[in-house]
């Protein structure tokens, strides 16, 4: 919340926003209109599935979910807490192909990922390095959140009442579970899953209920038939199931989740129901893809790491990518990262001038109040595309060096002055380094394209040192439109620039490119060109 809107205004212009995260809290406003739930707070959960390394839709889910968290905040005066639920006691069901030690991870298959041993060899199991690896970005984020341990809870006695009640309502749960099953999956599916006491394999075998109240259950293991208890960490639920025992335990007012969990959703719901439980509020968000326009799955590694994010574009550019339309599926991968840096500055430069109508549908307004920041005054001298362009022709540059060009263009230009675009340029070497380096091939030019060059050059020559952007780029915008030089149009004359100067088939706007880069490189790119 910036210091300009007061809390009242806040309120009101946030209980008629059409910004979606102000939509998901009006549904917790409608829940409790009456008054507080019992236990004093509203509940914001969100799950993570540690069998393989954390993605940007994991961070994506926290983040989402803080959003709507913050957003109803802005209209209730109701304390609110979110837990990141890591769902830690699953089995291990096959092998993700992005870690090492892979022939390890086969001899226990099946066992509970937080009794498997880390592959890394960093933690004391798998879950636990991968739910380190969760925690150290949602606490780089400084996201406000209570982590949550399925083994803990089921192994502490947390979810104790609940797996009993479960047992008791045995019979209503398998009859919303076994329709939903094909008739093979029928015979051998029960709710529980008890955990082997000699293998240490989550068993996928019926089960009968012994004594519900105590928690006591029969089943079959290699042969012979054991009575065991469900609770102390000796049997876990079916995922569907598990889940609405969560909500009913803890009990959960609002979660959301992709578009491949609606069928989850759903069943989970008619469970919590024969629990005697209201399901959380909530909504399903659209998947990530990768560049191929496949699903982003952690077992297969492909899309972007999150590490792989912030080596290229600052937090804010990620916070910014996942809020913008949430139902709809969107590519995930390197390209998407320079636009999503340049829209987050273009929306924050915006911010300040905003009515609070206005405000409240700007990212920038719920991407820092999920850290309950005020939204940064400062702004950048220059677009990171440009950047990117400027790190491009300069080659195997230093930082350094960049902002040796940068005073070209800024008055007072350093590091000190502006620290988040000297951020930028350490992102923008690392991008340049990695992914366009590689791939510039400036071509020669045609004839007539040579002609313009020239002219160009001759414009440039006349120029002083310190000649405006807008001043070049009217030069430039002079040639293009000149019929000697038969361009169709002025995308052409453009096109033509980047390719045989910058060897893309994309750049800036070149009386920008050209003040920052400076009039004498740039006659000497064009002398290049030509040669």
């Amino acid at each position: 919340m910036t210091d300009s809107i007061t809390p009242a205004a806040l309120r009101e212009a946030a209980l008629v926003s059409k910004a979606w995260p102000y939509e998901e809290a009006r549904k917790l406003l409608k829940r409790y209109e009456k008054g507080a739930p019992e236990k004093g707070y509203v509940l914001f959960e969100t799950g993570y599935g540690p069998s393989g390394l954390p993605h940007i839709g994991t961070f994506n889910e926290v983040l989402r979910t803080t959003m709507v968290r913050r957003a109803y905040e802005e209209m209730s005066d109701l304390p609110t807490r979110l837990i990141a639920f890591s769902d830690d006691m699953d089995g291990l069901r096959k092998v993700p192909d992005n870690v090492p030690n892979q022939e390890m991870l086969r001899e226990h298959l099946g066992k509970p990922l937080t009794r498997i041993p880390d592959p890394f060899g960093k933690f004391e199991s798998f879950a636990h390095h991968n739910n380190a690896m969760l925690r150290e970005f949602l606490d780089r984020f400084g996201f406000d959140y209570d982590f949550r341990s399925s083994t803990e809870a089921y192994e502490g006695g947390q979810f104790d009442e609940a797996l009993k009640d479960v047992l008791r309502h045995y019979d209503g749960i398998m009859g919303i579970m076994l329709p939903t099953l094909r008739k093979e999956r029928q015979a051998t599916y029960s709710p529980v899953l008890p955990i082997s006491p000699t293998s240490g394999i989550v068993l996928q075998v019926p089960v009968e209920v012994v004594d519900a109240d105590a928690g006591l259950i029969r089943f079959e293991d290699g042969g012979e038939m054991i009575t065991q208890s469900v609770l102390g960490g000796k049997a876990k639920l079916q995922w569907k199931v598990d889940w609405a025992m969560r909500w009913v335990a803890l009990g959960v007012d609002y979660e959301m989740s992709g578009k491949d969990l609606i069928d989850s959703v759903t069943q989970s719901s008619k469970i919590c129901r024969e629990l005697g439980a209201r399901p959380p509020e909530g909504f399903n968000y659209e998947m990530f893809l990768d560049e191929k326009g496949e699903k982003i799955s952690k077992s297969k590694g492909n899309g972007l790491s999150l590490e792989q994010w912030l080596t290229y574009g600052p937090e804010e550019s990620l916070a910014f990518y996942a809020y913008r339309e949430p139902k709809k599926a969107k590519q995930l991968h390197m390209g998407v990262i320079p636009r999503a840096v340049d829209e987050y500055w273009q929306f924050r430069g915006n911010y300040p001038a905003q009515p609070i109508e206005q405000k409240l549908g700007n990212p920038v307004h719920h991407i820092h109040r999920a850290t309950n920041d005020a939204v940064p005054e400062s702004t950048l001298p220059v677009t990171f595309g440009l950047l990117l362009n400027l790190v491009g022709v300069m080659g195997d540059a230093s930082r350094e060096q960049v902002w040796g060009y940068l005073s070209n263009y800024v008055e007072n230009a350093s590091a000190e002055k502006y620290p988040e675009l000297d951020r930028l340029i350490g992102h923008a070497l690392a991008y340049n380094r990695d992914f366009v380096a590689p791939t510039l091939k400036r071509r020669k030019p045609t004839e007539n394209e040579a002609a313009a060059l020239q002219a160009l050059d001759a414009k440039l020559a006349e120029m002083p040192a310190g000649t405006a952007a807008e001043d070049i780029q009217n030069e430039v915008y002079a040639i293009g439109k000149d019929e000697a030089y038969g361009f169709a149009s002025l995308r052409d004359w453009f096109k033509a620039l980047y390719e045989t100067l910058l060897g893309a088939e994309q750049g800036p706007r070149m009386g920008s490119f050209i003040a920052l880069y400076g009039i004498d490189n740039s006659r000497r790119l064009i002398a290049e060109a030509l040669a």
